[in-house]
C-alpha cells in the first residue's frame, strides 16, 4: 500500500512537471516580413525571434504563420486554420501589403478586426503589430492607416508594437541604416536588420509569454 502510495505521488509530480516544461506556443500571424522573404531559413524572423526568447529564458515555441505578399484579407481567410488547438497565444503583423497596393484603411481595419474577433473569441492573447503610412499617401490616409492599430490594440486589450520596423526607423542615420540593415529591394530586412527588429520586440513578446502562461 505505502509502495503504491509512493507511486502514485511520483506519477503526479512527473505529470506536473512535465506540464510546467512545455513551451508556450505563439502564431506569428504575418507577411513576407514575418515569413523571412529573401533569407536564409535559421534568419528570419521567427526562428531569430525564437532564438532571443529562449535566450532570455523563455519556454517557448514560435509557429512561423508569415506569408509572402499577404494581405491583412489573406490574414483574416486563414486565421481559423492557423490557429489550431495547440496555439497558446498569436502575433499579428499585416498591413505593409495593404499599404503598398493603396488599400482604404477601412477596409484593412475590418479585415484585423475580424482576425481579432476570431483570437478573443478563443481566448487567446495578441500582440497587435503596426505599420505606418508614409506621408506621401497623404494626411487623411496616413491617419487612418496607422490609427487602425492603436484603436483595435485598446478595442481588444492586446500588446501593441506600433512598427515592425521601428527598431530600423529609429536608427539615427536612415540611409546608413537602409544600407545596413536592408536587403537590395530596400524594403525587407536583411539577417542583421531581422537581429535588431527581434532584440527590439522581444520585450513585448515576453509580454505576452507571460500573459499565455497565466
Amino acid at each position: 500500500m505505502l509502495r503504491a502510495a509512493r507511486n502514485a505521488g511520483l506519477a503526479i509530480i512527473l505529470s506536473v512537471s512535465t506540464a510546467a516544461a512545455e513551451p508556450v506556443v505563439v502564431a506569428a500571424l504575418g507577411d513576407s516580413l514575418t515569413q523571412g522573404y529573401g533569407l536564409a531559413p535559421d534568419d528570419g524572423f521567427v526562428p531569430n525571434l525564437q532564438a532571443w526568447l529562449r535566450g532570455q529564458g523563455a519556454e517557448v515555441s514560435m509557429i512561423n504563420a508569415g506569408v509572402s505578399g499577404d494581405t491583412t484579407a489573406g490574414g483574416l481567410a486563414r486565421i481559423e486554420w492557423t490557429l489550431t488547438p495547440e496555439v497558446d497565444a498569436l502575433i499579428v503583423a499585416l498591413g505593409g501589403n495593404d499599404l503598398l497596393r493603396g488599400i482604404d484603411p477601412a477596409a484593412s481595419r475590418a479585415n484585423l478586426d475580424g482576425i481579432l474577433q476570431v483570437a478573443a473569441a478563443r481566448d487567446l492573447p495578441v500582440m497587435l503589430v503596426g505599420m505606418e503610412a508614409p506621408a506621401n499617401y497623404g494626411p487623411a490616409f496616413k491617419t487612418d492607416f496607422d490609427g487602425m492599430y492603436v484603436d483595435l490594440s485598446e478595442a481588444y486589450g492586446t500588446i501593441f508594437y506600433q512598427n515592425f520596423l521601428k527598431a530600423l526607423a529609429e536608427q539615427e542615420d536612415r540611409a546608413a541604416a537602409g544600407a545596413t540593415y536592408l536587403q537590395g529591394d530596400r524594403i525587407h530586412p536583411n539577417a542583421a536588420g531581422v537581429d535588431l527588429i527581434a532584440q527590439d520586440m522581444g520585450p513585448s513578446v515576453l509580454d505576452l509569454i507571460e500573459s499565455a502562461a497565466n
